[in-house]
């Protein structure tokens, strides 16, 4: 049900930022200097589809992958126009993180008092206290850790690799192995 949660949130947008099932995006392709705009701000990180893989792959280490996820979830919610629609994801939020059966349940204030009966009336921002909410603990607390992770900072020594382009003294060397062979 959690994936199949997640694959649906994943439909509606851009082909750009279409994730895969496991999470991993299909473009695979990440702009320059990404890195630099991911530590920049959370909303940097969050808006760049390989820095959602990234926080994501993060988080599931921590095992609080399901904060990013709710969070994204909203996103769509909120812009989702057709009131059918909005009925059908406003549920699939609460079930799958607010409910007290929830598969992947976020720890947020106020939650004790949602029920299904406001899943009725649903409204783009019914959830928006709630994923504030979520959007500073990950902001404070996650997101500084995974700025300092092995993970981001191995993502950050391959850019840089990537965009240092090898000086005449480095192919000098190489030339000289490759000649004193």
């Amino acid at each position: 049900m959690f994936n199949r949660a997640v694959s649906r949130l994943s439909r509606k947008r851009p082909p750009s930022d279409i994730h895969d099932s496991d999470g991993s995006s299909s473009s695979g392709h990440q702009n320059p200097k990404s890195t630099a705009k991911w530590a920049a701000s959370l909303e940097n990180l969050l808006e760049d589809p390989e820095g959602v893989k990234r926080f994501r792959e993060f988080l599931k280490k921590e095992f609080s992958e399901e904060n990013v996820l709710f969070w994204l979830a909203c996103e769509d919610f909120k812009k989702t126009q057709d009131k059918k629609q909005m009925q059908e994801k406003a549920k699939e939020i609460y079930m799958t993180f607010l409910s007290s059966k929830a598969s992947s349940q976020v720890n947020v204030e106020g939650q004790s008092r949602l029920n299904e009966k406001i899943l009725e009336e649903p409204h783009p921002l019914m959830f928006q206290k709630l994923q504030d909410q979520i959007f500073n603990l990950m902001k404070y607390d996650s997101y500084s850790r995974f700025l300092k992770s092995d993970l981001f900072l191995k993502h950050k020594r391959t850019e840089e690799e990537e965009e240092d382009p090898p000086d005449a003294q480095t192919a000098a060397k190489r030339a000289s192995r490759i000649y004193n062979t």
